[in-house]
């Protein structure tokens, strides 16, 4: 069974809520859609790295943020309801340096106030590169947003 508020959601209605954002910056982009998880992927490039050529651990997070994010999106009433990342943890277990990194978001608690969220970031050989935990916060929409 769907988590997602519009049962009838499908990976052709994906769309960025917004324009002009971090995801778009750094290449974010959907990969799947199931009835209980989401996909996206982010390359490893100059605008990704650090210093010594690794995958900088604030793109994993960006990354990492931005799905779980999304995934919230889907799942609430964007009538009545936004999003925003309350806390976010990431243990950086392997490091990249090229190709892709891709993120699978699935849930752990979908409440009515907040969702967490498991978030595992994985090389293009399937290595585990990182573990992220988000908490997104629901709150009410203002008025004008």
């Amino acid at each position: 069974m769907s988590i997602w508020f519009n049962k009838s959601l499908s990976f052709a209605d994906l769309k960025y809520p917004g324009t002009k954002t971090m995801n778009e910056f750094l290449g974010i982009e959907w990969v799947e859609l199931g009835d209980d998880y989401l996909i996206m992927r982010m390359p490893v490039e100059d605008k990704t790295k650090q210093p010594y050529g690794l995958l900088h651990g604030g793109a994993s997070c960006t990354l990492a943020e931005t799905v779980g994010s999304l995934a919230s999106h889907f799942v609430i009433d964007p009538e009545k309801f936004i999003c925003v990342g309350l806390e976010i943890n990431a243990n950086h277990v392997r490091s990249a340096r090229s190709g892709y990194v891709t993120a699978t978001c699935t849930p752990l608690h979908i409440g009515s106030s907040t969702h967490v969220w498991d978030i595992k970031i994985k090389d293009d050989k399937q290595k585990l590169v990182c573990i992220s935990r988000l908490t997104v916060a629901i709150l009410k929409k203002p008025q004008g947003y």
